[in-house]
């Protein structure tokens, strides 16, 4: 399915829809570009699990623990899953809560088998295409 989006606070609604699909232990690889709009996706399924924290992109932190709910991470800074294993990061995969990551590619080798994809592609300043 794709959607196009005009707004920041649409591509929310979008997520915020999406994840009601979603059940715990899912892990979902957020694929796009820089700037595309994938922290964004994640504040509205954040909303959606009834998290109300600022979502930020965990850049620096590799992985944002929220509640147990959503994990959310940011592998960009990653060079391999062994990297990610090492962190301790390929743990929470297996627990209840949501996982969405970014630049998941740079951890592909220890990703699960049964991940969803989100792609979102940037087609100007504000439009979006999410291919869900």
């Amino acid at each position: 399915m794709e959607i196009i989006t005009n707004s920041f606070e649409e591509t929310i609604k979008v997520a915020f829809d999406y994840a009601k699909g979603l059940t715990p232990g899912d892990v979902v690889l957020l694929d796009g570009d820089m700037g595309a709009g994938k922290t964004v996706f994640a504040k509205g399924v954040a909303l959606a699990l009834g998290i109300t924290d600022e979502i930020t992109s965990p850049t620096y932190a590799y992985m944002n623990d929220y509640y147990g709910k959503l994990y959310h991470y940011d592998c960009y800074r990653l060079s391999s899953g062994e990297d990610a294993e090492s962190l301790g990061l390929t743990d929470y995969f297996y627990l209840k809560g949501i996982c969405l990551i970014e630049w998941a590619q740079n951890i592909k080798d220890v990703l699960p088998k049964n991940c969803k994809k989100v792609q979102i592609l940037k087609l100007d300043e504000t439009v979006r295409k999410i291919i869900l």
